[in-house]
């Protein structure tokens, strides 16, 4: 940035901020916001598979829900690391937080757990077992490979960084979902995706949140997103479409 320009034309015009030193309180408070949604949700994640890895038909499914939690943990780590920086208590942050908490299954999409709380509101639901942890692993999986694209060109470069190294390890965690539902299909358990995926769509759908708001906007304004809520949820809506058919699985109503 040059010392003639304004840091809101800067961003505006694609710039790029690497240090905490030089980011302005709103951004700084936005940036924070999707940190720690990344954060949040990624250790919740990780909680929930961790309930269901015994749940595993056998070695190879349990080492594959054993993996997941392993890495959306080391994901998490990666961006806590960031905020570290910018002044949160990253020991209190990741260890005094009820991350496998959940709310009633039968509860509404969309329903927000805890105002503290800032994980993705698909993740406030519990799993129930083997099957419906790999359904909602798929279109999670699908949803988090839309999402994180936004944050592949960050305005805040150590961000996009930590992205680039958290995206293939999300993508081989759709594919070990695909893998799964390919198994539990051979061998005669399609009713019990199909039932799992009418559940897990529309609360998989809800976690895109509003269509379009002004917060949105001002995002887009200072490099931090680049879609609105809508568009990344058509985008979902689409890959979760065919991937769905691809495997022969009912595709749920709207």
């Amino acid at each position: 940035m040059t010392d003639t320009m304004d840091i809101t034309d800067y961003l505006a015009q694609g710039g790029r901020l690497t240090n905490p030193a030089n980011v302005p309180s709103r951004y700084r408070a936005e940036l924070m916001k999707i940190m720690a949604t990344f954060v949040d949700s990624e250790l919740a994640g990780a909680a929930g598979f961790a309930n269901v890895i015994n749940a595993g038909p056998g070695i190879k499914e349990r080492i594959a829900a054993a993996r997941i939690v392993l890495e959306k943990t080391d994901n998490a780590d990666r961006v806590l690391r960031l905020m570290g920086e910018f002044g949160a208590n990253t020991d209190r942050y990741a260890n005094h937080h009820p991350w496998s908490d959940r709310l009633p299954r039968d509860t509404a999409p969309g329903t927000p757990r805890s105002a503290h709380d800032m994980r993705l509101s698909v993740l406030n639901y519990p799993l129930t077992d083997w099957a419906d942890a790999v359904v909602m692993n798929l279109l999670m999986g699908l949803a988090v490979g839309v999402q994180l694209t936004e944050f592949l060109t960050s305005s805040y470069q150590p961000f996009a960084e930590a992205i680039r190294e958290v995206a293939p390890r999300e993508q081989r965690h759709t594919e070990l979902a695909v893998e799964g539902l390919q198994k539990l299909i051979a061998q005669g358990e399609l009713d019990a995706v199909n039932q799992a995926a009418a559940y897990w769509w529309p609360r998989v759908s809800e976690s895109f949140g509003a269509g379009v708001s002004p917060r949105g906007e001002a995002l887009n304004a200072m490099g931090l997103r680049s879609k609105s809520n809508a568009d990344l949820r058509t985008e979902w809506v689409e890959v979760a479409t065919a991937a769905l058919k691809e495997l022969g699985i009912t595709h749920p109503a709207p």
